[in-house]
Formats: C-alpha cells, sequence, structure tokens
C-alpha cells in the first residue's frame, strides 16, 4: 500500500511542477485548394494553439521567400489570448512554378524559456550573465501538398482593362496621350511593360505603376501605364493583346488594346508654327525639351532656309525676341533657333526658375 501511495504521490509532484512551469501546443496546417495551375494564387494557414498563455515560448516561423518551385509571401499574422489561452496564427500566399507535385512542409523554432532564466531575472543581477537561455526544439510542420498544372500564360487571375484616349484629330508634332489601366485580381506585379515601336513616331513611356494590396487570392487593384506618340504626319497605333488564365471561367481570355488611327494637321513653314496661337494642354510627362528638340530636328531638316547673311539672320532673331508678347512665346523661338545652344535658358523657361520675360530679353540682347 505504501509502495502505490508513493507512486501516486510522485505523479502528482511531477504533474504539478509541469503545470505550473511549462506549456503544451499543438500545430495544424491547411491549404483552401489541392489543385492550381502555374502562378495561382494558394492560401496557406498554420495555428499553434497553446494550452495556456504560452508566455514561456517565442515562435520563430519565417518560410518567406523565393524557392525552386514556388514563392511564399506573408499575408497576415496574428496572436489571441482567449480564457487565457494563447491562439498564435500564421498565413502566407504561394505561387507555384513550375508543373507537378509541389510538397510544403516547413520548419518552425520554439523558443522556451528555462526555469533558471525565469529565476535570474526574479534575481539579483550582480553576477555577469549574457542572454538568457532558452530550450530550442524545431519542429516540422504538417506537410501540404498540391497538384500544379502548366497553361500557356504567365497571368493569372480575373482582370479588366481601361483604355483612355485622347483626341484623335492633332496637329502634327502635338503629343497624343494614351493611359492603359488593368484592375482585377491576380499577380498583376508580373504583367510586363507594354512596348510601341512606330515608324517616324517618337514613343515616351513612363514606368508602369502598380497599387495592390494581398489577399488569399493574390494581388487585387491596378496596373497602369502612360504614353505620349509625337510624331509629324497621320500613323497608326498598333493593336495590344494581354492573355490571362481566368480562374473564374476556368479557360484563357484576352484583354487589350484596339488599333487607333490618327489624323494629323501638317504644319508646313516654321514660321507658322511660331505665329501660330499654342492650343493649351496639359502634359504630365518630364519630356517637354526633348519633344520640342525632336520638333525643331524635323523642321531642320525639311525646311529650306533663305540665303541671308548672318548679321540679317541675327536682326531677325532679335526682332523676335523682342516681339515675343510671352515666356511661352519666347521659349518656343529659342527651341527653333538652336536648342543645343539655348537649352540652360529652355530648361530654366520649362522648370518656371525665370518669371520675367524682359530680363530674359535682357539676357538673350546681351
Amino acid at each position: 500500500m505504501k509502495k502505490h501511495l508513493g507512486k501516486i504521490f510522485i505523479f502528482i509532484i511531477l504533474f504539478v511542477e509541469v503545470t505550473l512551469y511549462g506549456s503544451s501546443y499543438k500545430w495544424s496546417a491547411n491549404i483552401n485548394k489541392s489543385e492550381a495551375v502555374i502562378n495561382e494564387a494558394v492560401h496557406l494557414q498554420y495555428i499553434c494553439e497553446f494550452d495556456d498563455n504560452g508566455e514561456l515560448y517565442m515562435i520563430d516561423f519565417n518560410p518567406m521567400g523565393e524557392y525552386e518551385k514556388y514563392r511564399i509571401t506573408l499575408l497576415k499574422e496574428d496572436e489571441t489570448l482567449v480564457d487565457g489561452k494563447r491562439t498564435s496564427f500564421y498565413e502566407f500566399v504561394a505561387y507555384p512554378k513550375v508543373a507537378g507535385v509541389i510538397d510544403f512542409d516547413f520548419d518552425v523554432k520554439m523558443k522556451k524559456t528555462t526555469q533558471e532564466s525565469i529565476n535570474y531575472t526574479t534575481k539579483s543581477r550582480d553576477d555577469d550573465r549574457g542572454d538568457e537561455d532558452f530550450i530550442l526544439k524545431i519542429t516540422q510542420q504538417k506537410r501540404l501538398t498540391l497538384n500544379v498544372k502548366s497553361i500557356d500564360t504567365n497571368l493569372v487571375g480575373d482582370f479588366k482593362i481601361d483604355v483612355k484616349k485622347d483626341k484623335e484629330h492633332l496637329n502634327a508634332f502635338e503629343p497624343y496621350h494614351l493611359s492603359v489601366t488593368i484592375k482585377g485580381k491576380g499577380n498583376l506585379s508580373d504583367i510586363k511593360a507594354l512596348q510601341f515601336k512606330i515608324d517616324g513616331v517618337k514613343v515616351f513611356t513612363q514606368e508602369p505603376t502598380l497599387q495592390t494590396t494581398i489577399t488569399q487570392n493574390g494581388e487585387e487593384g491596378e496596373w497602369n501605364q502612360k504614353f505620349a506618340f509625337v510624331g509629324e504626319k497621320d500613323f497608326k497605333i498598333p493593336q495590344k493583346n494581354i492573355s490571362f488564365y481566368s480562374l473564374e471561367e476556368k479557360k484563357i481570355k484576352n484583354i487589350g488594346i484596339k488599333e487607333i488611327s490618327l489624323k494629323l494637321k501638317t504644319i508646313y513653314k516654321k514660321e507658322e508654327l511660331l505665329d501660330k496661337e499654342e492650343e493649351s494642354f496639359q502634359f504630365s510627362f518630364d519630356f517637354l525639351y526633348y519633344i520640342f528638340s525632336f520638333v525643331a530636328g524635323f523642321l531642320v531638316a525639311k525646311i529650306k532656309f533663305k540665303k541671308n547673311s548672318k548679321n540679317l539672320a541675327k536682326d531677325n532673331f532679335l526682332e523676335k525676341i523682342e516681339n515675343a508678347k510671352s515666356l511661352e512665346k519666347l521659349n518656343l523661338i529659342l527651341i527653333m533657333q538652336d536648342p543645343v545652344k539655348y537649352k540652360e535658358i529652355i530648361m530654366k523657361i520649362e522648370r518656371k526658375e525665370v518669371t520675367s520675360l524682359n530680363n530674359v530679353k535682357k539676357y538673350l540682347k546681351t
């Protein structure tokens, strides 16, 4: 009898010690689909549940990054304490890169503060000690399996396109603006910049911009790219198609830009361009100087000038400067005269670093 009582007593002591100084926990893992196509967003969820507040434990779980068969981004990391029990949540979005069977089997590090370290923190710290001591346990997460199929496009999701066009009747060398916006859910960051190459047309473009948030279905938001086309005569902007695999319809679809035909009114003479009333338009690019240099190059190449003496040409130039009624008009005269020679003052006018028309005239005359 005494022997049995002794065993029971030892068991009670061990049970109390574990209850006071230890925690137990369990991990669970889930994947939101068993099949996917390349680049389709896959939601991974991992949950660690403690039987108490789990204050002795630190969790080191960071599977984000680029792998041979997939890449992973963090969606959400959270922690709750309900009825004195701690629960830690980890959610990720994975994008498979290759076809075939992919296993997600990550390790997690569970760091538990030792009792010796706890005792030390409650006593005097006169003795020289290093950092707190931990017991490290590496646990393998539940293996999650995904079957991946290949498709004939790298874009996956559901997208719509919005094309904003400028007026289609322009003067020669007047920029035609085009804005392309793609909205939806999927791997928006994988959309490549659009490229246009048109004979006799100068194409200016900005790098695409991306505004998205991460969801279980991948990126959600919009992709945008802006263009300006500058030509001397009528031209066409060719059709562009973008294909993607629709998750809703389970098939490849196309969105794109239809061909755009532009009619340009030709400006025959340099003098007519200088005397023409300037039309107001808003141009958001930082290429204005280069566009006018482009214009000047065309005009110099195309127009035959009368043979005048150097003094006569100089007098004519000074007369035009004197007759300019605004900085914009004066700037255009300088561009047409010699955009390289007067580059510094042209750029200052464009940047609005100078505001006095008279001061600029005096500077040019001297």
